[in-house]
């Protein structure tokens, strides 16, 4: 492509986007689909609003709400990556300081039940404060947070619109973000589709050999069309859990010692990289991980454990295949390109 006719490309792209965003649609608010069971988070005690996912987005993208204001929700959960953080094994925040987990995505976060790989978290609206109070992600005050707020004139503006008055409160100003990530639906892939009859929604031989497999060997843990279970496990990637001891460090259960909540499979093929901490930069790497090298202790999942003693779930290279072949129908890039969701 030569330059002019690249121009007249990225022209023709930023017209039509701006026409999408000046067309007046009616505001719908998170679409609840078929072939997923019913929401965790309860909707009624927070209505989403046009205005208050207006104002839960321009907070997502805020930097403000970090110490030194350069920091945002957004920097570690990033829209063309169903919100999580490619490249990063774990996550980046402020003074170039890392955690010790992997920025997990932020995809159909009413279904969920606790959040971050510990549950650390037990309800949607809690849940920005873990990252803007953590010491390496944002390491700010919330109190400070909101006064900064409440300086600046047009988010006055925008919580009288979303709340009826200029108060800013801790109260609105977390159900704003909850309006925002309840908005964040990812149910449109091709997979969907399959499932639910609808147009594009066909499958190649190799695809359905994948689904095949999938129900034969990974639906126990990821299950349901949220493919995950919301439960916390010892998937065997370590056997030292002295750096991270998981869902232990909430309940305090020696037998909670290594296990990481489930994360779903939604948009796996631009979530990496994987596990909690990071450690596999591919899918196959996952899958030979789960083949041929899960590490043992005490508390490994039994599902890992083979009646003749060996570890892991069985998988040959042609099962390997299809179950790739299989996960990319999960992606979904209606949610991975929508513009409402982007800066």
């Amino acid at each position: 492509m030569n330059k002019s006719t690249y121009l007249i490309v990225l022209f023709a792209w930023i017209f039509a986007s701006c026409g999408e965003k000046e067309h007046d649609q009616p505001f719908a608010g998170p679409q609840l689909p078929s072939n997923f069971p019913p929401p965790v988070y309860d909707l009624s005690l927070n209505p989403v609003t046009e205005a208050g996912f207006a104002l839960g987005k321009k907070l997502f993208y805020e930097k403000a709400l970090s110490r030194d204001s350069t920091i945002a929700c957004a920097d570690c959960h990033i829209s063309f990556s169903a919100f999580s953080h490619p490249e990063h094994p774990t996550s980046h925040g402020i003074d170039n300081l890392f955690g010790r987990r992997n920025a997990i995505a932020a995809q159909n976060l009413i279904w969920a039940k606790e959040f971050f790989w510990d549950g650390g978290v037990p309800n949607l609206d809690l849940v920005p404060l873990n990252a803007i109070q953590s010491p390496v992600e944002m390491d700010a005050n919330p109190a400070v947070v909101l006064e900064r707020l409440r300086q600046n004139a047009q988010y006055k503006a925008m919580f009288k619109a979303a709340f009826g008055t200029e108060e800013i409160t801790t109260a609105h100003f977390l159900q704003s973000l909850s309006q925002f990530m309840a908005m964040l639906v990812s149910a449109n892939s091709r997979y969907d589709k399959y499932v639910r009859g609808e147009s594009g929604g066909d499958l190649s031989s190799d695809e359905l050999a994948g689904l095949a497999v999938f129900k034969a060997k990974c639906a126990s843990c990821h299950d349901t069309d949220l493919f995950t279970d919301n439960s916390f496990r010892n998937n065997g990637i370590l056997n030292d859990f002295s750096f991270d001891r998981g869902r232990n460090e909430v309940s305090q259960l020696p037998e909670d010692v290594g296990k990481f909540r489930v994360p779903s499979l939604r948009n796996v093929t631009v979530t990496d990289p994987y596990m909690h901490n990071g450690k596999f930069k591919t899918l196959a790497m996952v899958l030979d991980h789960y083949a041929s090298g899960v590490q043992d202790s005490p508390t490994l999942d039994p599902l890992l454990r083979q009646p003749d003693g060996t570890l892991g779930i069985p998988l040959n290279a042609q099962e390997k295949t299809e179950l790739i072949a299989f996960l990319k129908t999960l992606d979904d890039e209606t949610f991975l390109r929508d513009v409402r969701f982007a800066q």
